[in-house]
Formats: structure tokens, C-alpha cells, sequence
């Protein structure tokens, strides 16, 4: 319990990190203050002539290790002036405490006029306009990264605080995690991370920086947050100059931010810019997410000429969900940069914001005919605009020519390490390699959690001991909590989790099933030692047994699966007497069904019976391409209603027959049957895109288009029977999501498809769609209807389906900032499905999403040829949960 709790508050903001090393037994220390006395936390303390610095910790307080000699210490704090001292370190520490005062802002220097353009607009022209220059600017660079993040909850639901405090975790009490890791960034998007050293209070020792790494504000979005640098800034806030001030050596513009409508997914704060280099000096902004505060400093320092590169970056989090409130600090101190310039880039142009500033006559444009790497070696002055396309032309070049290098779409790339020592560091070592002193709290956190640790290992030692000797008994309910039994040598056996299979129909009433498993597993690595090449072969049967319509069926599957790093293949063999739905997509959960029925009598689900075999086979060629052919035998068989159970004792409402009501269908597309089917479907993602992970290839669904095509064709002539189904059948499918700016995001899932010919199709075989009379929305957003019947306009003819559903980030509700702020989203989605004989069918709806951070609460209205038809709420789970009920 502990653990959980522990790992979930230390990680939700994880994306914000931080580092350091040094060794030497002297060096400065002392406290940086405001000139009232005043510690100011997280302040850099810069050593200029080494380009490395540390920040103060909560108290003020630094301690920077260094050889004897002479050092020029720059101490800089965000709206302070900063401070420039030399210092002489010998064989002892030196002392050095310092004061700061508060930053004086000059004005004399901006002509204000009525009308006149504020200066802070073609200075954030300048900057967005070089923002993408800054982050390829150089080839390579690394760092040491220090993270600390200290957490503590500050309450907790009534009824759950004695729970914590047995577990070890009490209200207003520290828990810190610290990490040190060397970060090296490779254009275009390469990582590789080495950890040095975890320390950490209970089990969360998996902390890294590298998510650090992509959350530069020179990006469009940080985390779906837009950066005040983005492209299109001006969309979504308003900037104010505030003043100016000289900081080594540089003029520094102050920036306010203000968002045009606040809420989630913007900043607000200050941004301060470099004049002329029209680099981020330094930043203080705040945002929310999913109702959630967040704070994010960031402190920059030269680290070679015309670079700026993070030095000290600070976050805080704060908020509460579901009785738990808890603050969160995050401090990331990156140090030890080694650079490497990006050669095709240094040449730096003169930026003219085209809008307020001459143009000079023989002001050369960006020319497509010429390359970007040609065009940016000269350094003639360029506007803003012409600039930011030949950046974005260079960017698009280089990716292009990476991609032709390795011939794998690869757009990012991961290698992650953990030093053998890292987790069996001292403390000593921890002393001499911290940046940060830690503060009294965070030191008592530590104490308190080494003494529970020892306690917490002999206790776990004890279960494990008893776990591994119950390890091989049969318990009471495994067979219905699942369970997996291994035999060695990959060998295994196991229950499914059954309690799903208890449910209620009025085919079969009151009913129960079991699955089980047969596993044989072997796995091979290759010679990357990364990649593996896996085999199994499973067998799985399932029973189930209806105690009204006194029926058992069972069914067996036989499979064979060989996967390698990007392709595989799945053969298999399936057969028995079982009972499905009509709609082989099963549109309808069994437990929701069975509620429906026991308590409103309302039976939606239909059910057939089937003697079948069914040969299968699917082969991945690779993540982009993927086919499947299966042929199948089956007698068909029609079942009728054996229950009247239900709670709903009112006359007026009846059960509904088995045989669904259709549009199209009459009595003999129900007469029992055989088949033969072949069954073909392709998968197809174009421009499919990949990450590597530690040399494991995975690819990026999200970035591609989904187009599937399905064939399927029954053969009379393999058959015994005259009731023989004869069909050709064919579709098409896209499936894709757009975002649009911050937080807009449109999904949408066309599909089409038409029977070449229908000389005889029964109802099993007519193309289903995702119906819904419930009121429970479905998980995925452009998944299935939301109030159309689940067989009315089932076809055999042809047909367009069309599901969309659009997330805004304000519209009607969310046009007020409290509820921006809590995380309320609000969608609209509009369906749409024609068959040949079936009216125009149009759904229109509204949802709120993102209710108390968890769930969906849609209106929806459904027209048929235009005509109101029916209208209801509908509740759900939030969008962005994933939820999956496979095993």
C-alpha cells in the first residue's frame, strides 16, 4: 500500500528532472539571502570560469566542492539583481554568503506613444522565430543530471488515515527521492542515459532525467502545455514588456505572460529573453493539468558562445484528487556540459521583425530551389518569417536524411543504464557528490525510512519465504480468481478470471463458464542481446453451462505463435459447440446485459448457436502491415428465450424475442444453416514512424493512420446442407485522430463496405454495427454509436458508416477559467450510418469530460432522416483512460 501510494505522488510529474558530481574535500558554502534577510531558495550559484554552477536548497543554503585556485562566483535569482564575486579557495572551505537585491527594471530606453506596438511583441517575433534554432543549434551536448524531489502528503480521507499511518506513511512528513545520471543528446532526437547513483525512501528506485530532455520551452508543447516560444503563441496568449537589465554581459528583456483565456494547458508568468540572441535567460511560469497546480523556474547559463543552456530548473506540484492532497518539489540541477556545435548552424543571422522594422532592398527570400544547409550558410540579415521556413526546411532535410540512413523511420531513440553501484551508495559518497544540502526535514524523512526499510525487508523475506512454499498449492478460488500453476521449462497451466462468466440471459439463464490454459513458452536472444525470438503453443478451452436452457457448450483453441523483433506469425486451430452473439464484435458486455435484464427486463443481447471448426492464421510482416486469413465450417442454429427472471415486475414491459429486429431481415435469415467461410483482413499504417527504446524497436500508432480492408466469402458447394449461405462480401476502414493546437483533438473511424453479391446471407452473416440502448458510453471515442439499436439496421446491401467526436478546450462551460482549471473538457461527436435500405441514421451529442477527473457524462440525440428519434444521457469513463477488458 505504502509502496503505491508512494511511487504514484513521486512520479505524476516525472517529466521535470535535474544533476551533479564532484569530489574535492574543500571549496564554497554559505547561505544566499534577500538584503532583508530572507533565504531565497533555489537561487544558481554559477562558477563563470568553470561554466558550472549548483542551486541553494529551500533554506538558501549551497555547497559547491572545488580544487584550490581563483573562481568568479555569479549568483543569480529570478527578479534579483545578480552578483559577481571573486573567490581564492585554498585547503579549506571558504565561507560565502551573499546578499541579493531586487532586480531594477529600465524603461527609459522604450518610447511609449498612443497606439504604439508594445516592444514585447517583435521581441517574442524574434524568439519564436529562433526558438527551433536554439534546440539544433548544437550536434551533441551532455550533462550530469541531480534530481531530488521531495513529496509529502498534507491529507487524506478520513477513513483512510489510520491505514497510512500502519503503512508507514504519515501526513506532512517528507519522503525524497535523489538520483544522479550522465545525459547525452544526439540530433535529431537520440538519448542515452547512464545513472550513477538512486537513493530513494521506499521502492521508487527507477527515478530518471531523461524525460528532462524533452521538455525544452523552445518546443511547440510541454507536455501538451503550449510554451510561450511556440509557433503559434499568439493564439493563445498575450505578452507585456516589463523592463530591462544588463546580466553578464547581456541585455535581458522581461516578458509577461498572460493567457487569453486561462485554464489548463497554458502558462502564465514571466519569460525572460536575451536581446539579440533572442534566447530564454531564464523563466517563472505556472500552469494546471487535469486540475492539477504546477510551477516550473528555470535558471540559464552560457555554456559555450551564444549557447544558454538550463542550469537549475525548479517545479512544484500541488492539488487533490479524491480526498488526497498533497505539495510536491522538484529540483534538477544540470552541470558538467560538454558541447558540441551543430556545423551547419553557425552561422547566426540578424533577425528583422518584418512588422515594425525596414527591410532592406536586396533582402534575399527563402528559396525552395536551393537547399536550407546552403541557404543558412550566409549570414545576410533574414526576417522572421523567412527564417523560421528555412529552419523548418533544414529540420525537414535533416530528418529526411537521417531516415534514408538507416532506413527505418526512426524518430527517437532511448538507451537507458544503471551502474552496477548505483542503488549501494552510502552515505558518505551521497555527502560528497549532493549539490543541494539537504534540508533538516528531508533528512529526518531519510532516517525515518532506513529504520522502517530494515523492518520492511525481514517482513517481506518472511511472506516471500511463505509464498514460495503455498507457491505450488491449489487455493479454494483459483479457479475463479485466476491462477497460474508453472511446471518448469516454460511450462505452464492456469485458470482465467472467471467471475466475468457469471452472468444472466434469457437464453440460458442464470449461466457460468470456465477458461483455462495450457502454456508452452520458449524465448531466444539474439545477438544484440536485446531482442528476443519467442514461441508457445497454447491450449485453451473454455465451458459454460446455462441452468434455465440446461446446455453446456465448450470450445477449444489450439494456437501456435513464433514472434521476432518486428514480425510474427499466429497459426491456429478452433473448434466445439458454443454460443456467441450475432454481432461477432459482441457489442453488448455480459454483465451490463445481465443487469439490464435482472432489473429493468431488458434483454439486449442475441444469442446463436454454432457446431463449428475454424482454421486460422496471422502474420505481422511489420508494425506497419499486418494480414489474416481464417476458414471455418459451422452449422448455425437459432436459440430461443427459457428465462422470464427478472426483478421488474410490471406488466406492461416484456421480454423482447431472441431473434433481433432488422430492417431488412426476414424469418429466413434465421433458419438454421451451414457455412463455409473464407475470411481475409489486411492492416495497413502508412508512414508509420518508430522510437527505440535500449535497442528495442516499437512504433508510434499514434502518428498513423489506420486503413483496413476485409474480404470475406462463403462457399456453398463445401457444404451438405441446401440452407447454404452464398455471399461476397468487402470493406474499407480509416481510423485516425488529429489534434489541433492545445487540447483540440478530433478522432474519427470511416468505414465502408458493400456484398458484391447476397444470393443467400444469413443474419450472423449481415455487417453489425456498435449499437447502444444502455446507459453506459462506450470506452474509445469514436468506437461505436451511442443510441442506436444493436441490430435494426443490421444489412446484407451496402453501407456508410461515419463516427467522429471532437474534444475542445473551450467551448460553452469550460469558457469559465474555475472550471478550465478543475480539467473539465467538453466534446461534441456526430454519427452518421446509410445503408441501402435503411433511412439516414444521424446521431449528435455533447459530453463533459474529464468529471472529477475520472469520468464522462454525454447528451445525445439520435435522428432518423432527420426526424427526432430518441435522446438520453449516457455515462462513461474519461477519454483519456485506457481501459481493457482482455486477459
Amino acid at each position: 500500500m505504502k509502496s503505491e501510494i508512494r511511487t504514484t505522488i513521486l512520479c505524476v510529474i516525472v517529466c521535470f528532472l535535474g544533476m551533479t558530481h564532484f569530489s574535492y574535500a574543500q571549496g564554497i558554502r554559505g547561505k544566499v539571502n534577500t538584503v532583508e534577510g530572507e533565504p531565497l531558495a533555489y537561487a544558481s550559484v554559477y562558477i563563470r570560469n568553470l561554466e558550472d554552477g549548483v542551486p541553494t536548497n529551500e533554506n538558501g543554503l549551497y555547497e559547491f566542492r572545488l580544487k584550490p585556485g581563483f573562481y568568479d562566483v555569479i549568483v543569480q535569482y529570478l527578479g534579483y539583481k545578480s552578483v559577481l564575486e571573486t573567490v581564492e579557495v585554498r585547503e579549506e572551505w571558504v565561507e560565502l554568503d551573499f546578499s541579493l537585491e531586487s532586480q531594477v527594471y529600465n524603461l527609459s530606453e522604450i518610447e511609449v506613444r498612443a497606439g504604439a506596438e508594445d516592444p514585447a511583441l517583435t521581441i517574442m517575433r524574434k524568439a519564436i522565430s529562433k526558438a527551433k534554432y536554439h534546440r539544433l543549434q548544437l550536434q551533441q551536448y551532455a550533462m550530469t543530471v541531480y534530481l531530488k524531489g521531495t513529496g509529502q502528503l498534507t491529507d487524506a480521507p478520513f477513513f483512510m488515515k489510520k491505514t497510512l499511518e500502519k503503512e508507514g506513511l504519515k501526513l506532512n512528513e517528507a519522503y525524497t527521492s535523489e538520483s544522479v545520471s550522465r545525459v547525452t543528446f544526439t540530433l535529431p532526437n537520440k538519448v542515452e542515459e547512464k545513472v550513477i547513483s538512486i537513493r530513494t525512501n521506499g521502492d521508487n528506485q527507477g527515478t530518471s532525467p531523461a524525460p528532462y530532455i524533452q521538455t525544452s520551452f523552445y518546443q511547440d508543447q510541454i507536455n501538451e502545455i503550449v510554451s510561450p516560444l511556440s509557433r503559434y503563441a499568439f493564439n493563445y496568449y498575450k505578452f507585456k514588456y516589463e523592463g530591462s537589465f544588463f546580466d553578464q554581459n547581456v541585455m535581458v528583456s522581461k516578458i509577461k505572460v498572460t493567457p487569453r483565456s486561462r485554464g489548463e494547458r497554458v502558462f502564465e508568468g514571466y519569460v525572460y529573453i536575451i536581446e539579440d540572441l533572442w534566447a530564454i535567460h531564464s523563466l517563472d511560469l505556472k500552469t494546471s493539468l487535469l486540475g492539477f497546480q504546477i510551477g516550473a523556474k528555470q535558471q540559464y547559463a552560457p555554456v559555450a558562445d551564444n549557447v544558454w543552456m538550463p542550469l537549475t530548473h525548479t517545479y512544484t506540484f500541488g492539488g487533490k484528487i479524491f480526498g488526497f492532497e498533497g505539495e510536491f518539489k522538484y529540483l534538477a540541477s544540470t552541470r558538467e556540459y560538454e558541447v558540441t556545435l551543430n556545423p551547419d548552424l553557425v552561422a547566426v543571422p540578424e533577425i528583422i521583425d518584418e512588422k515594425v522594422q525596414e527591410l532592406p532592398q536586396d533582402l534575399k527570400k527563402f528559396d525552395k530551389s536551393i537547399s536550407a544547409l546552403e541557404q543558412l550558410a550566409t549570414e545576410e540579415p533574414k526576417t522572421r518569417k523567412e527564417y523560421r521556413k528555412l529552419i523548418n526546411e533544414y529540420e525537414k532535410e535533416a530528418i529526411k536524411e537521417k531516415q534514408i540512413e538507416d532506413k527505418q523511420g526512426v524518430v527517437s531513440e532511448r538507451h537507458y543504464s544503471v551502474d552496477s553501484l548505483a542503488k549501494k551508495r552510502g552515505l558518505d559518497y551521497w555527502d560528497s557528490i549532493r549539490p543541494v544540502p539537504l534540508t533538516l526535514k528531508e533528512i529526518e524523512g531519510y532516517k525515518r525510512d532506513d529504520s522502517l526499510a530494515v523492518v520492511e525487508t525481514a517482513k517481506m523475506s518472511e511472506v516471500d519465504s511463505v509464498a514460495k512454499k503455498a507457491r505450488s498449492k491449489f487455493k479454494p478460488l483459483d479457479f475463479m480468481n485466476g491462477s497460474r500453476y508453472n511446471f518448469g521449462k516454460g511450462v505452464s497451466v492456469g485458470f482465467r478470471q472467471n467471475w466475468t462468466k457469471m452472468s444472466f440471459n434469457t437464453v440460458e439463464g442464470w449461466k457460468v463458464g470456465l477458461g483455462m490454459y495450457y502454456r508452452k513458452y520458449s524465448e531466444v536472444k539474439l545477438a544484440d542481446s536485446v531482442n528476443r525470438v519467442r514461441k508457445s503453443f497454447n491450449i485453451e478451452p473454455e465451458l459454460r453451462y446455462g441452468f434455465s436452457s440446461d446446455r453446456f457448450y465448450g470450445k477449444v483453441d489450439f494456437r501456435w505463435s513464433h514472434t521476432q523483433p518486428e514480425s510474427g506469425q499466429t497459426w491456429g486451430l478452433e473448434g466445439g459447440r458454443f454460443i456467441y452473439q450475432f454481432n461477432t464484435e459482441d457489442p453488448i458486455q455480459e454483465q451490463i446485459n445481465a443487469a439490464y435484464s435482472v432489473l429493468v427486463r431488458r434483454n439486449y443481447m442475441k444469442l446463436y448457436e454454432q457446431d463449428f471448426i475454424r482454421g486460422y492464421w496471422a502474420h505481422r510482416i511489420n508494425y506497419g502491415f499486418t494480414y489474416r486469413v481464417s476458414f471455418s465450417l459451422a452449422e448455425r442454429r437459432e436459440l430461443f428465450n427459457t428465462s422470464n427472471y427478472s426483478l421488474y415486475k410490471r406488466p406492461e414491459r416484456e421480454y423482447t424475442s431472441n431473434r433481433p429486429e432488422n430492417v431488412e431481415a426476414g424469418p429466413e435469415a434465421f433458419l438454421n444453416h451451414q457455412i463455409a467461410k473464407l475470411n481475409t483482413a489486411l492492416e495497413w499504417r502508412p508512414r508509420l514512424t518508430y522510437s527505440i527504446r535500449d535497442g528495442r524497436k516499437s512504433p508510434n500508432y499514434e502518428r498513423s493512420p489506420l486503413i483496413t480492408f476485409l474480404y470475406q466469402k462463403a462457399f456453398p458447394e463445401l457444404t451438405t446442407s441446401e440452407n447454404a449461405s452464398k455471399f461476397d462480401f468487402l470493406e474499407i476502414g480509416l481510423k485516425h485522430d488529429f489534434r489541433f493546437g492545445v487540447s483540440g483533438k478530433l478522432d474519427f473511424n470511416v468505414t465502408a463496405g458493400t456484398f458484391l453479391n447476397n444470393d443467400q446471407v444469413y443474419f450472423q452473416d449481415f455487417k453489425h454495427f456498435g449499437g447502444n440502448r444502455t446507459l453506459f458510453s462506450n470506452f474509445g471515442p469514436a468506437s461505436n454509436f451511442r443510441l442506436m439499436d444493436y441490430y435494426k439496421y443490421s444489412t446484407n446491401s451496402s453501407y456508410i458508416s461515419g463516427i467522429a467526436h471532437y474534444q475542445f478546450r473551450k467551448f460553452l462551460l469550460t469558457q469559465l477559467p474555475m472550471l478550465r482549471f478543475s480539467g473539465l473538457r467538453e466534446n461534441i461527436f456526430i454519427n452518421y450510418l446509410k445503408t441501402e435500405n435503411s433511412p439516414h441514421y444521424t446521431e449528435i451529442g455533447y459530453s463533459l469530460d474529464n468529471l472529477f477527473r475520472i469520468f464522462r457524462l454525454e447528451l445525445g440525440v439520435a435522428f432518423e432522416n432527420g426526424k427526432y428519434l430518441r435522446s438520453g444521457p449516457l455515462f462513461g469513463i474519461a477519454t483519456f483512460i485506457n481501459v481493457s477488458f482482455e486477459d
